[in-house]
């Protein structure tokens, strides 16, 4: 289908998406992108946020925790650490994530601990931003 690219999320747990996608918005570590047909290519590392993969039946939500999108002119891939469809995201699970970003944080090394500080703000961000 012209306009549009090939999507597919997926996460150590399972494949949560491959679908075409007219665009695919995508929480970057550098600042938040729009993936579409033609992109230039790129890869970027995710931080904690919301993945939204717009296709002809409507718009598809995930929250993403951490990992890599790889994006060139036909594609959008994304590896993510973990990921589970918006729908089902409850406070349960962002307090999950939330305790393991605090994990990470109490053994991280001393040169890893500014990284470890904004992955837990984000994730705390991200449960806040999606209402719990």
């Amino acid at each position: 289908m012209a306009g549009n690219l090939q999507f597919d999320l997926v996460s150590p747990e399972r494949r949560l998406a491959s679908f075409s996608a007219s665009e695919v918005q995508i929480p970057g570590t550098e600042g938040d992108l729009t993936a579409m047909e033609g992109h230039a290519p790129t890869i970027t590392t995710l931080r904690p946020g919301i993945l939204r993969a717009h296709a002809s039946t409507g718009m598809q939500a995930y929250v993403v925790t951490g990992g890599f999108a790889e994006i060139n002119g036909g594609s959008c891939s994304v590896l993510a650490e973990k990921a589970v469809p918006i729908e089902e995201a409850t406070g349960t699970v962002f307090d999950g994530f939330i305790d393991e970003a605090r994990e990470l944080l109490a053994v991280a090394l001393p040169e890893d601990k500014d990284m470890a500080e904004k992955m837990l703000a984000d994730t705390q961000a991200l449960k806040a931003a999606a209402g719990y």
